[in-house]
């Protein structure tokens, strides 16, 4: 083609070396005029029937491939293999010119292949994600790695083609740069030695609720990539934190919380221990009435009664002998609710114990666990729990321990001067 255009140019008046250039621009022109068409005709005819073919099928992994144009970037192919099949004929009998047109041709197919490769590598993440062991075993940061490895091996393939060198001597004398990429590419290799440490220790799943208080980390993993760990906090703020920083420091995972069906509460109240005393037969009588420990004073009383009588105890003084107390009672009256309360998980540890007595008076805790893990209902739970405590208080004769303020000072004043 391109002798025959050079022919008719020369016969028309334009000197040789004019004519050749002239010639080589037209057949250029016209070989990409074939590729644009073969571009349209591969995009408006043949992909449009792939995407209604995908759109009909009942699978969705084909649909994760239209949606990372996979099939778009296929259909690129199209234009490089019109532009090197018709080099030849564009440039018959200029080999120099064959030649470039072919090179760019296997380049931009080279490129193309790479995009193609790229977005399916993409697709595969997509559709990994949809099962539910995706979440224990994520495999985008191996994806990474394996597109780092391709873009290297394309770039190696271009340069060959560039330097007509073959690949395999091309990657020999690479052998000497080998300490510069270990280098340029140190975040990348100790993420990846990291990755895999963390999926196959399982030591993060994307969804884990993490705490890291060295890099500000508080929240849900969102994402596990080759290099970093990408934590949304509950402020909704966005940590990104070094893959191997979690092999080298210490983090917490609450997994285990999540996985064990209840939510740790864990919450004192202190008690003035001026307001500890026994229990007299009003008292006694008093707490009788209330439904969640009748049982228990009926067994206690007749309990502490069998042990004073056959110790031959003196019940006129208090202090001989077993006797009932407001505080051991009003554990005993938590327990009883908190058994009888439905968000509590009764297969998990449960305990309200007495801690050792502080300055800020007697520590009664509670240890159980909440069946609702999610973190608005549980905090909801636990304020209706100590609600409840809190105000149960005073019908045991007991008072909450408080460190007196400003006003409390000032209201004593008041009724001394009076």
């Amino acid at each position: 083609m391109m002798e025959s255009i050079r022919a008719w140019l020369t016969g028309a008046g334009l000197g040789d070396g004019g004519a050749g250039c002239v010639a080589a621009i037209l057949g250029l022109a016209i070989a990409g005029v074939f590729a644009w068409i073969s571009r349209i005709i591969a995009r408006y005819i043949l992909l449009r029937a792939v995407h209604h073919v995908v759109k009909k099928t009942k699978y969705t992994w084909d649909d994760a491939l239209v949606e990372r144009k996979v099939f778009n970037r296929i259909a690129h192919f199209v234009p490089g293999y019109v532009l090197y099949a018709t080099a030849g004929v564009v440039f018959a009998g200029y080999e120099t010119g064959e030649t470039l047109m072919r090179l760019g041709a296997m380049i931009y197919m080279v490129l193309v292949g790479l995009l193609v490769v790229d977005g399916f590598l993409n697709a595969v993440v997509d559709i990994y994600r949809t099962f539910d062991f995706a979440r224990r075993m994520p495999i985008r940061g191996l994806i990474q790695v394996v597109k780092i490895v391709l873009y290297l091996a394309a770039g190696v393939i271009v340069i060959s083609l560039l330097l007509d060198k073959n690949p395999s001597k091309l990657l020999t004398g690479m052998g000497a740069l080998t300490a510069v990429l270990m280098l340029v590419f140190k975040d990348a290799i100790l993420g990846f030695v990291a990755g895999i440490q963390l999926i196959a220790n399982r030591m993060v799943h994307i969804g884990d609720w993490i705490e890291m208080s060295k890099y500000g980390a508080d929240g849900d993993v969102i994402d596990i990539t080759l290099t970093t760990v990408k934590v949304q906090n509950w402020d909704k703020t966005i940590v990104m934190i070094p893959a191997y920083a979690l092999i080298s420091d210490s983090f917490r995972n609450w997994r285990g919380m999540s996985d064990s069906g209840g939510r740790r509460i864990k919450r004192a109240v202190n008690i003035d221990v001026n307001s500890i005393k026994f229990c007299t037969a009003e008292m006694v009588e008093k707490f009788r009435k209330f439904e969640c420990i009748g049982g228990y004073i009926e067994g206690k009383e007749k309990e502490l009664a069998e042990y004073n009588a056959s110790e031959g105890v003196d019940e006129s003084v208090l202090v001989n002998g077993r006797r009932m107390t407001n505080v051991g009672t009003f554990r005993a009256y938590v327990a009883a609710y908190l058994r009888n309360h439905p968000m509590v998980n009764l297969d998990m540890t449960f305990m309200v114990r007495q801690l050792a007595p502080t300055a800020q008076g007697l520590p009664i805790q509670v240890y159980v666990f909440c069946k609702d893990q999610r973190w608005v209902n549980y905090e909801g739970i636990q304020g209706d729990i100590f609600d409840h405590i809190l105000a149960v208080i005073p019908q045991f004769g007991l008072r909450v321990f408080q460190e007196p303020a400003g006003a409390d000072f000032n209201s004593e004043f008041i009724v001394r001067s009076k």
